[in-house]
Order: C-alpha cells, then structure tokens, then sequence
C-alpha cells in the first residue's frame, strides 16, 4: 500500500530525488540546430528541467535537436515566474539562440505551466513565426481548479503569481481563449484522464472558427508529471513531431 502511495505521489508531481532535490543537472547540448528537427522543452509550474531528462534522451536517440531552458524562478531553480514575464523572456532568448545558431524554426513542448508559456509566446511575442508546433502536456487551457493549491503554497500570490494566472476564467486564460490561435501551427493536447493535478476537462481544446489545426489525445493511467517520461506519451508527441516535421518540409517544397 505504501507503495502504491510512493508511485502515485511520483507520477503525479514527480521523484522528489530526480527532480526537485537534484541541482541542474541535463547537459547543455549545443548541437541542436545541426539536426533537421529542433525541440524546444519548458518544464512546469514549481519543477525544474531535470523532469524532461527522458523526454531529451528519447528525442534525441530518434534524431531530434534538443533544447531547454532553465526558468528560475524561486531559489533560482524552480519554475515560479508569471506565465507573461516568462513568454517575453524566451521570446527575447530564442531570437539570440537563432542568431547564433542559425535556427529558423523549430517545434514546442510544453508540460503543465510550461504549455501555457509556450502558446502565450506563440500568440503574443511572436512565436508563430517561430515554432512549427505546439504540444501541450497536461497544460490548464481553461485553467486548472487545483491552482488554488499553488496560492495558498504561494502565500497567496507573494511569492508567484503562476497559480493566480491557471485559475479557470482568469484574465490570462481568458485572453488566450479569446485571441484566435495561428491556424498554421499544429496545436496538439495531451492528456490524461489520470491526471489530478490538471484534470483532463482543463486540458481538451476547444477551437473556435479558424482554429483549424487543433487536436486533442487522451491517455488513462498517467500521472501529471509521468506525462514527460511516459513511454505510450511519448510514442504519440513522437507521432506529432514527425507529421509536423512532414507538413512543413512539404510547405517548403
């Protein structure tokens, strides 16, 4: 039983061990734009970048650049900062990076919090110009009720204002839903409806006219954070990434 209790605990919010007592610990890899395919990874509300070790691992071995970024945040390791500050941030970062490197355009993945920057970025500071998709794993996209959790862990909103913009009908999520998310980009949801930290009803999209390239994948019996290391997950972003990957060459051709 307690066990039992251990595995859930650690598929819901992930290895106390591996991901939160760890220091940064996945090697920056400066190679990811000599690969045809380029993944950008942005790991969740209070996590670090340690959770997409096996996420990185497998992209690579499968022949994808890989890259992420370390958000801070509180201690200067966990991810703490409002969604806002942390899209114009990586906006700010990725063009240096593609300058430097010669990358054009690449592909998204983003789990819990981590999606909601990432489609922040896409439709307001210029990440459509940018990402050849979006994937979202147990991301809020009409906000999630167990933010209100993350308040109270957050004295209220002293410390962060994350869980303040997840809330369902905050004006954040509101200002997502309303803006018409760009038709050209894939935007794919996983998520599963084992998911207690991000139930599965927050995370299905629901496009408006326009919104043609959305689509939505339902797993059962994965956890919150075991979405990043999950193998079945992974099989689908895999799928996704390659008819991405496939749409966009034909674009070019």
């Amino acid at each position: 039983m307690a066990r039992s209790t251990t595995r859930i605990v650690r598929d819901q919010l992930g290895s106390i061990r591996r991901v939160y007592l760890r220091g940064n610990r996945i090697v920056r890899r400066d190679d990811f734009a000599r690969f045809n395919e380029s993944v950008l990874l942005l790991h969740g509300f209070f996590q670090t970048r340690n959770v997409w070790e096996m996420m990185e691992d497998r992209l690579r071995h499968d022949g994808y650049g890989v890259f992420s970024f370390d958000l801070g945040g509180l201690l200067w390791r966990f991810n703490t900062r409002s969604i806002r500050d942390l899209s114009a941030l990586i906006a700010d970062k990725i063009e240096g990076i593609c300058q430097r490197h010669g990358l054009d355009r690449f592909h998204i993945i983003g789990h819990s919090k981590g999606g909601m920057v990432a489609r922040h970025y896409v439709q307001h500071h210029g990440g459509d110009a940018r990402a050849k998709s979006l994937i979202t794993l147990g991301s809020p996209h009409h906000g999630t009720p167990t933010a209100a959790l993350g308040i109270g862990l957050m004295f209220g909103g002293l410390i962060s204002r994350s869980p303040l913009q997840m809330l369902p009908r905050s004006p954040l999520i509101r200002l997502l839903d309303r803006d018409t998310f760009p038709a050209g980009i894939p935007l794919i949801s996983v998520h599963s409806k084992h998911d207690l930290i991000c139930p599965w009803w927050c995370s299905v999209l629901r496009p408006k006219p326009g919104e043609s390239s959305m689509k939505n994948l339902s797993v059962r019996g994965v956890g919150h954070t075991a979405l990043t290391y999950d193998p079945g997950v992974y099989k689908m972003v895999k799928q996704e990434l390659d008819l991405a990957s496939a749409l966009w060459r034909e674009r070019d051709r």
